[in-house]
């Protein structure tokens, strides 16, 4: 299974290169195959690469989905999890 998740570009770098940042954790990415974004646009990111612009909205939408399904399902605490 594959996942792409939306970003917000926060700086661009050389070469097709830029920061984007996802709730607070910062990446360099790549921006080769979308090189029409610009800082405080929203890209969706898979493995290191910007593979498409997404709206501000849509990016949003996207973002409190991933976030009320967290707070469904809450990590488990050191103590609750299955030794291997």
């Amino acid at each position: 299974m594959c996942l792409a998740l939306p970003a917000r570009v926060a700086e661009l770098l050389p070469d097709l290169m830029a920061i984007v940042d996802l709730g607070g954790v910062r990446k360099e990415i790549s921006l080769a195959l979308t090189p029409e974004a610009r800082v405080g646009d929203y890209v969706i990111v898979h493995v290191g690469h910007a593979i498409g612009r997404l709206d501000t909205e849509e990016a949003e939408r996207t973002l409190a989905l991933f976030a009320e399904m967290a707070a469904l399902d809450p990590a488990p605490t050191p103590a609750e999890e299955t030794p291997r």
